[in-house]
């Protein structure tokens, strides 16, 4: 089991949602945050209701130089846990431009951004520890997922490359598919989200895994096994299943 009391983690999303639940459970567990998102607010009012030590790092992971400038100020990390996302739920009928355009450059290329500001230290000193946030969403195309979906497959293949590169170096790369969170962007949708759960037990779920030296962990663990079925498939079977003809 690794050892949390004394290490320092930066969480990037930590202002909401998943990112907070697991951010009041690491600081429960002795970890020093560097807590990033870009509500200043958010993260000052969640830092004061942590039992430990964390510092406010507001961030833009859209933008460049936003990300350098978060590094500096949050210095020397032992880990890195990326949580930042959007959605918005459309089918390619309605597809909106600006929306998906987002989607890809918050919940994939932020995370390119914000790894490749931390990771070379990592690297230099064969020492660190990464964790990327998939989802379920990211093992198979699906329907009203336009943006999401590709975004979250994108995240979970560069966990995997990072993972076959940097095993035996001293550099953990781990990777976390959730499915539904009761958050505020689950809200938005209209359909019905199998085993849903809260913020705490999926944080739960999550900071055990990270505890631990397996690679990948989806959540929760019979809907996770639907879409990992759903990939070994024929696609006349799959689409047949997941998204019939209207």
């Amino acid at each position: 089991m690794r050892q949390w009391q004394g290490k320092r983690y930066w969480l990037a999303g930590a202002s909401e949602g998943l990112g907070r639940a697991l951010a009041e459970r690491m600081s429960r567990a002795g970890v020093e945050l560097v807590l990033s998102a870009r509500s200043e607010e958010r993260l000052q009012a969640l830092a004061d209701s942590l039992p430990g030590k964390a510092q406010v790092v507001p961030v833009d992971v859209g933008d460049m130089a936003s990300v350098r400038a978060a590094a500096q100020a949050a210095g020397p990390v032992d880990g890195l846990v990326y949580l930042a996302g959007v959605y918005w739920p459309q089918p390619a009928q309605q597809w909106d431009a600006e929306q998906v355009e987002t989607m890809c450059d918050i919940n994939f290329t932020g995370a390119a951004r914000v790894v490749g500001v931390a990771l070379p230290a990592m690297v230099e000193r064969g020492a660190g520890h990464v964790v990327l946030t998939g989802s379920l969403a990211g093992f198979r195309g699906l329907p009203g997922s336009i943006g999401y979906g590709a975004s979250k497959a994108g995240l979970m293949v560069l966990a995997e490359s990072m993972h076959a590169d940097l095993r035996g170096t001293g550099v953990q790369v781990q990777l976390v598919n959730p499915g539904f969170i009761r958050t505020r962007l689950t809200e938005k949708n209209e359909f019905a989200m199998p085993f849903i759960m809260d913020p705490g037990p999926a944080a739960a779920l999550m900071f055990d895994h990270m505890g631990g030296e397996r690679f990948k962990m989806s959540f929760p663990a019979f809907f996770s096994r639907v879409f990992r079925l759903s990939q070994f498939l024929p696609d006349w079977l799959y689409y047949r299943l997941f998204a019939p003809r209207r």
